[in-house]
């Protein structure tokens, strides 16, 4: 499987945030994009993610059979919101999710357990602090099999030890023959990583 965006394009609010952006990434690689802010690394993530349109250029993904036969089919988005119903328990939210993605994976107490959530599925998500909320929509990429993840500022509000555990299953992830796309101001313990730097200017 391969990820591939060729001369790639995006805009916010119609203007040209970047242009230009090439990579292509084998199962087992990963893209961490960095940046000052407004330089589009969000942006970026949501054309890849099909949540804005491709302004120029082409991103597309190649040998991923007919499960995943589309980059939105093929992807996990974890954005900077959790995508959570607060009034949900994190169980409902989780069971919600992995419903709707399909291709079940770990199931709802594993990938709590996982992330260090384990006994706290009752309740609701809006109980739980920022770091907490954090976790459990992580757990939300363990409990489908999607190969590409695609994280923005996936660290956010994470204290170090929980940290350290994402850097696991990102790695865990790549292992597997997954991809990782990852927008970031802070390193996230993926040695081997390619780069991609917005807004720098050559």
């Amino acid at each position: 499987m391969r990820l591939i965006a060729e001369n790639l394009g995006g805009e916010r609010g119609g203007e040209t945030v970047f242009s230009g952006i090439g990579f292509a990434l084998e199962k087992g690689e990963a893209l961490v994009v960095t940046g000052p802010n407004g330089a589009g690394k969000s942006t970026l993530l949501r054309v890849i993610a099909g949540l804005l349109p491709v302004a120029a250029g082409k991103i597309r993904v190649e040998g991923s059979g007919e499960d995943f036969s589309s980059i939105a089919s093929a992807s996990h988005y974890l954005g900077h919101l959790n995508a959570m119903k607060t009034a949900l328990s994190v169980e409902e939210n989780l069971a919600f999710w992995r419903a709707f993605q399909g291709e079940p994976a770990l199931s709802v107490e594993e990938a709590l357990e996982t992330v260090g959530l384990g006994g706290l599925g009752h309740l609701p998500f809006g109980y739980l602090s920022t770091g907490q909320r954090r976790r459990a929509s992580i757990a939300k990429l363990l409990t489908s099999r999607r190969p590409v993840w695609l994280l923005d500022e996936p660290t956010a509000g994470l204290d170090k030890a929980s940290e350290e555990r994402f850097a696991g299953l990102m790695r865990g992830h790549l292992e597997g023959g997954g991809i990782v796309v990852a927008a970031t101001h802070l390193p996230l313990g993926l040695r081997g990583a390619k780069g991609l730097a917005l807004g720098v200017a050559g």
